[in-house]
């Protein structure tokens, strides 16, 4: 059986599925038809409908979940792990006008659906000035003056201080800070359309996958540097060991909390729409 798989060129991303999709592991009779593209891309795509299985934002997941089931493997969430806004000029001053009812400053933001922007509304709803670029444009958008702000996330916040650029506030920390919970960014979800018995064997095999990266961490070297971004190997890895750990292999009670808590957050603040279905994998 053939399914479409999409997840994004990132490290994180490609270590995890490096086995999954080469074979390194068992599969269980699936094949997979793989899709490469940034987060936001695959959010509208999840809009859609369009994939059996994806990555995504949280933020966007609450706008799909009649049509996708979050998996128990494979997310992206924990503590320190969370987008930087980001500036040029004098970050106090910046965030001081960030704060501030109509604030004019300018946002670059990686897409309207991302968890990082689901953050910044939470701590700055004033700041709603905001324009969407792909995540890797967002620093040198800030550098030549089309935006004020940037929020940045994935490498970016290895590589922002080296061009000289300054941090407003730690979205993540933030989060971490009003919650006491680990930050959810991504999820992998698959589509309830697949038969029950199939969205359970994929999330097996994807636990295998992250099991075998964790196990053999070099195995995927090159098919990771292959989708890098002319990326430093010790950059390479410093990604991977920020956003794979523990709740990469399985969720767990503490991981769905904290996707539990930024939901129910989300709706408090009339973020997103109400969710009607359960959101979490079950059965057998």
């Amino acid at each position: 059986m053939k399914l479409s798989l999409g997840f994004s060129p990132c490290p994180n991303d490609t270590f995890i599925f490096d086995a999954l999709i080469h074979h390194k592991i068992d599969t269980e009779g699936l094949d997979f038809e793989v899709f490469y593209d940034d987060v936001e891309t695959l959010n509208q795509k999840a809009m859609r409908g369009e994939l059996d299985i994806t990555k995504l934002s949280y933020h966007a997941f609450a706008y799909v979940a009649d049509k996708y089931v979050l998996l128990d493997a494979g997310s992206a969430l924990g503590f320190g792990v969370g987008p930087l806004l980001i500036c040029k000029d004098d970050p106090e001053t910046l965030r001081s006008k960030l704060t501030t009812h109509n604030s004019q400053l300018t946002i670059g933001i990686p897409g309207k659906y991302t968890t990082a922007n689901f953050l910044l509304g939470l701590a700055f709803p004033n700041a709603t000035n905001k324009v969407e670029l792909v995540f890797s444009d967002i620093e040198d958008a800030v550098l030549d003056g089309r935006i004020d702000v940037g929020l940045i996330i994935h490498e970016n916040r290895f590589t922002y201080q080296d061009k000289g650029l300054k941090k407003i506030i730690d979205l993540g920390d933030y989060w971490e800070k009003q919650t006491g919970c680990a930050i959810p960014l991504g999820g992998i979800v698959a589509n309830r359309n697949l038969p029950l018995d199939i969205q359970h064997k994929i999330n097996r095999i994807l636990r295998r996958s992250v099991e075998f990266a964790f196990q053999n961490p070099k195995s995927g070297l090159e098919f990771i540097r292959s989708h890098a971004q002319e990326m430093s190997e010790e950059v390479m890895y410093k990604h991977i060991e920020l956003y794979v750990n523990k709740y990469s292999v399985d969720l767990g009670a503490e991981g769905k909390k904290a996707v539990k808590l930024l939901f129910d957050t989300a709706l408090e603040k009339k973020i997103i729409p109400e969710i009607k279905q359960n959101i979490f994998l079950t059965g057998n």
